[in-house]
């Protein structure tokens, strides 16, 4: 094996980014607070090529150079919005015909590895503040809530790392149901 150079990757560029099709997901970030989370789950975004972010309440808006630390330019290529908060979020995406998912411990939440996509325009994920989590009036609006499986000592992950696990499983989901297509050009 031989480690492949960045020109051999054949990467999309900004512009190309923006007009390629997009997975009809939008990433809600709940009042996040630390900008390298922010940046993470910007990066994740592009990787996969969600639709947008939604930033909310205290969540930071680029350009910030704590963010671009780990957004690696991400925020130039993938869609966001910002809102004063998350409960405009929500309703924005209600009014699109999106069903909403927090990442949460809840009861009666259901296990990722467990979720079935729901046959609506789109998904809504929402991830919480990295003490707080999810407030419960975004709760209370929701569809149902995701919760990640989780078998050792604590019961949480980094609001990231999270965001990777479930964005990575729901891509999964959306090719299994809709095949390759669903990434083509229009």
């Amino acid at each position: 094996m031989r480690k492949l150079s960045l020109t051999e990757l054949g990467r999309m560029t900004t512009e190309e980014h923006q007009q390629a099709k997009k997975l009809p997901v939008v990433v809600v970030l709940d009042n996040l607070r630390s900008q390298h989370n922010i940046g993470s789950i910007f990066r994740t975004a592009d990787a996969f090529r969600l639709e947008a972010v939604y930033l909310c309440g205290i969540s930071a808006i680029p350009p910030q150079r704590e963010m671009q630390k780990t957004a690696l330019g991400a925020t130039e290529s993938v869609n966001w919005k910002y809102f004063a908060n998350t409960m405009q979020a929500v309703e924005a995406l209600k009014v699109k015909g999106y069903t909403l998912c927090p990442v949460e411990q809840t009861e009666g939440s259901i296990s990722l590895n467990n979720f079935d996509l729901p046959q609506t325009s789109g998904l809504g994920i929402v991830f919480g503040n990295e003490v707080g989590g999810v407030e419960q009036a975004v709760i209370d609006a929701s569809y149902l809530c995701l919760e990640i499986p989780q078998f050792g000592t604590k019961h949480s992950l980094n609001v990231a790392v999270s965001a990777g696990i479930v964005i990575w499983e729901v891509f999964n989901k959306y090719l299994k149901s809709h095949g390759q297509s669903l990434l083509n050009e229009p």
